[in-house]
Parts: structure tokens; sequence; C-alpha cells
């Protein structure tokens, strides 16, 4: 008596581009991947060229490789792309030692990440208010 397992189609068009061992740690690329979200591509992808952040060119990297699989593999419209998520998770810490006064060692941490961006195509953006 097994349950048959309900299929869920999803309607909304996604597709992902996964960057894995970024070197930079999680907390700085946070900050980074929380501005871009639910952005417009080509706006995310401006606002990431003028970033003054090292990390930001591996992260346009990420969009710009998502954006080719949206166009290649799916015939996706580029101008209807937006960032739906952006995420990063923790990978290897590469341990290092520093050697200090009377014979005794400092670890250096140098942490990895991976980061996933998730883009959709909007049929039509939403706009509230009066200004359009």
């Amino acid at each position: 008596m097994a349950k048959k397992k309900e299929k869920i189609i999803n309607k909304e068009k996604t597709v992902r581009s996964i960057n894995n061992n970024i070197r930079s740690s999680v907390r700085k690329l946070n900050p980074i991947l929380r501005e871009i979200v639910g952005k417009k591509v080509d706006v995310a992808m401006r606002d990431l060229k003028f970033s003054e952040k090292r990390i930001s060119n591996d992260i346009r990297k990420t969009i710009s490789s998502a954006v080719a699989n949206a166009e290649n593999n799916f015939q996706y419209d580029i101008d209807k792309l937006i960032v739906k998520e952006a995420y990063c998770g923790k990978k290897i810490i590469m341990k290092r030692f520093r050697p200090r006064a009377k014979g005794r060692a400092a670890p250096i941490l140098k942490p990895y990440s991976s980061v996933t961006i998730i883009l959709t195509e909007k049929e039509k953006l939403e706009s509230h208010g009066s200004k359009s």
C-alpha cells in the first residue's frame, strides 16, 4: 500500500549555475549576493561591474554562465531574466601556519565557498504605485 508520489509541475522557468571553489569566505560573499536578488540580470551585472569588492568578478562570471545556459539550453529571452535566488555555502578550508616568536605557530585559515545563482524568466514585472 504505497502512496503514489504526486508530480509537481514547475510552471516557472528557472535556470541555475553553480561556481564551486571560490577563494573567499561566505561572510564576504553574502552581502554582495543579497544586493542582486530580485534584480534584472543586466542591472545586477552592472552593479557588480562597479562594485569595489574583488570577488564580484567571480559572481559576474557565474551570472553570465547562467545567462548562457538559459539562452543556449532553454531558449529563454535574455531581457526577461531576473535573479531569483543567489546563495553561497562553505567548502574546504585550507590550513596554513605562520611561524611566531619562541617557536610557536599561528594558524592561517583560507576558506573556499560555492556560489549558486538561480535565474527565472518573468513575463511581466509587477509594478507598485503610480510611477512605472
